[in-house]
């Protein structure tokens, strides 16, 4: 675990909704979070637990309409990013806070060549002429580790492979020095092999520049990887957040002991079966009252406090260590999450 440095962003109780036909979506709910420099963050949760919208929020890229956002603070350096008008945060986006997106062939424009678009993000951003940014785009492109970049960087988008993109992508969120880079889902339609280059590649990165990453993502193995934090996320809410070893080895919420007991571990006999979380995430529009967990939860006690009390995300068990959980003490104590009562683990 690295030592963070100076804090950068503290988002504190934001809130983002999207209003459709069926209703209002609350799609982040009250979440709440810092990013300091030299650190890595990592998000995780299912998908539709608010993961990805929580970074699109901060950096002002929320569709309105539908989306927005209607309370919260995103502090960085000082200054409240929610609220700023499109000028002044396009000066925020690639210069000090930069994005790789999950899908490269859908972030880069196909009628360009990559060196150009690297290119352009640095001419944006910094004081340079053609010429410098054409330079800095390849030596951007063989900081990543793209061969023989001067020739490649004349190659269109549908000429690389998808790991070869996704490079070209962190290239270009890299070419400005951003003090924070935000990869939402960076490694999800790679195959396993290129996942773990591209990961190392984030990994080098970082020590070279010194620069804080927020990582978003829905496997466990990469944030087991690569983070100094947690933000667990469930239904629009952070359930449990604390340091990797503490989130990984003593759980406090019983979502984050599930999404652990789902794996496959080494250390267990070959046919062992999972252990999965039972039933789906809930509506966003109509979510459960109290603990929007409980009706999946094997430790929920009902009606009371479960289904009648939100438990807050706070300190109960381990001083920096916090959990959404009236038991987190309990579940702190289990090694896995058992089968619910009610639940059909043990149908074949």
């Amino acid at each position: 675990m690295t030592e963070p440095g100076e804090l950068l962003l503290s988002v504190r109780d934001l809130r983002t909704e999207f209003r459709t036909d069926a209703g209002v979506v609350k799609a982040v709910d009250g979440v709440s979070y810092d990013v300091y420099e030299n650190e890595v963050v990592g998000i995780v949760g299912e998908s539709g637990s608010g993961k990805s919208v929580t970074a699109m929020s901060i950096m002002g890229l929320v569709p309105d309409p539908p989306g927005r956002i209607t309370s919260g603070q995103a502090v960085w350096k000082g200054r409240d990013l929610i609220g700023l008008d499109d000028k002044a945060l396009r000066g925020v986006r690639g210069g000090e806070i930069a994005v790789v997106f999950q899908d490269p062939m859908s972030s880069l424009n196909p009628v360009h060549t990559v060196g150009r678009q690297i290119a352009e993000m640095v001419r944006l951003h910094r004081r340079a002429s053609r010429k410098q940014a054409a330079e800095r785009a390849v030596e951007m492109m063989d900081l990543v580790g793209i061969p023989q970049a001067r020739r490649r960087a004349r190659s269109y988008p549908h000429e690389f492979s998808g790991g070869m993109r996704q490079r070209v992508m962190i290239a270009m969120a890299l070419s400005c020095e951003p003090d924070l880079l935000i990869a939402d889902e960076p490694t999800t339609a790679l195959d396993v092999t290129i996942q773990a280059q591209v990961l190392e590649l984030l990994q080098e990165v970082k020590e070279r520049t010194s620069s804080a990453i927020l990582l978003i993502t829905h496997d466990l193995g990469v944030v087991a990887g690569m983070a100094d934090q947690v933000l667990v996320m469930y239904a629009g809410k952070a359930v449990e957040r604390g340091s990797a070893p503490e989130v990984f080895h003593r759980s406090q919420h019983p979502y984050t002991l599930g999404l652990l007991s789902s794996l496959p571990r080494v250390d267990e006999d070959a046919g062992t079966r999972l252990r999965p979380i039972q039933g789906t995430p809930p509506s966003l529009i109509h979510l459960p009252p109290g603990c929007s967990f409980h009706p999946r939860c094997p430790f929920a006690r009902t009606p009371a406090p479960c289904v009648t009390d939100e438990p807050p995300l706070e300190e109960a068990v381990t001083p920096g260590h916090a959990a959404a959980c009236h038991f987190a003490e309990e579940v702190s104590a289990a090694d896995v999450l058992a089968p619910s009562p009610s639940s059909s683990a043990d149908t074949p």
